[in-house]
């Protein structure tokens, strides 16, 4: 079974918005530790005080406030593009399918400025382009079976300068700042040199504003 400090940090981990508050330190220890007793004592498998948790709740506090103090800002430059009108749609993923997504790149015009990604999973392949080209992959992929199709959305596109691709943690911070937005994400697209966020066109200002300032260390 778990120990109290384990179980913790399971929890606190799995829920961004606490991990957030907790990095923050606006957390009331003594509160969350009533909140998360029932959690705990199940997942320890036995009766759990809320003085155990609380001690548990500050000492991982603590860590997360060391990691955070030993966090070096990267030598990287970056600036924001946006662009809207974007369909995203998930089909599963054959032979058939496969074969047919070259059409899909001679279809779309990349020199004047079109949307165009496509990701290929183990089992679905995801493709978000410019919406003008909506009804046209629809008749293309017809016979596909479509697991989700979205349009109306925006790519938010972080551009860096500098060695992003080798920079850790740069991706877990950008994710980090729209998760406690509450920003949902439909597509995470990233290069070399790029990290893409396809979102909601209602959530585009809110992912901007926050990933304005996302390499910034938050004040302690």
């Amino acid at each position: 079974m778990k120990t109290v400090s384990s179980a913790v940090k399971d929890i606190i981990e799995m829920r961004p918005f606490l991990l957030e508050a907790m990095i923050r330190g606006i957390l009331s220890f003594k509160s969350l530790a009533e909140e998360l007793r029932e959690e705990i004592e199940y997942q320890t498998g036995r009766d759990v005080t809320q003085s155990s948790i609380v001690m548990a709740l500050r000492r991982y506090s603590d860590e997360l406030k060391t990691l955070r103090s030993q966090f070096i800002e990267p030598d990287i430059n970056y600036e924001i593009a946006m662009k809207t009108h974007i369909f995203d749609i998930n089909l599963v993923k054959d032979d058939v399918l496969l074969d047919t997504l070259h059409r899909v790149y001679h279809l779309v015009s990349i020199q004047r400025g079109d949307f165009l990604n496509v990701s290929i999973g183990s089992s679905e392949v995801s493709i978000a382009v410019s919406q003008k080209y909506k009804q046209q992959l629809l008749d293309l992929f017809k016979p596909e079976q479509v697991i989700h199709a979205q349009e109306d959305l925006v790519a938010v596109t972080v551009i860096f300068t500098g060695d992003f691709v080798h920079t850790p943690g740069v991706i877990y911070e950008a994710v980090r700042k729209l998760a406690w937005e509450n920003i949902n994400v439909y597509e995470i697209i990233s290069t070399t040199s790029e990290l893409t966020f396809v979102v909601s066109i209602e959530d585009s200002m809110k992912a901007f504003e926050s990933l304005k300032s996302f390499l910034s260390l938050p004040s302690r």
